[in-house]
């Protein structure tokens, strides 16, 4: 018995398809919530889905600490040479 070919996923979402629904879904890590919430926004090009979700993150992530780069790099060292101070050497 022969099984017939998924059909690739194109450059348009088919929301009446749950197969290709459902691999839109995994690939971008939504929930169907977000997802058809997306597409009511934007429409169904996958580039245009896959565009907003990237900008959603982008303004989920959490703004830097208002400290200047030397002193994060100086904590890190400082960290770092902590560590290595902690672990004996192998005799």
């Amino acid at each position: 018995m022969q099984r017939s070919k998924p059909q690739p996923i194109r450059n348009k979402l088919d929301l009446t398809d749950p197969t290709q629904v459902r691999l839109v879904r995994k690939r971008l890590r939504l929930s169907e919530s977000e997802l058809t919430t997306i597409v009511g926004k934007i429409g169904n090009s996958i580039s245009a889905i896959s565009k907003e979700v990237a900008l959603q993150r982008a303004k989920v992530l959490p703004k830097p600490a208002d400290l200047p780069a030397i002193e994060v790099i100086a904590s890190a060292v400082t960290e770092q040479t902590t560590v290595e101070g902690a672990i004996a050497p192998i005799s």
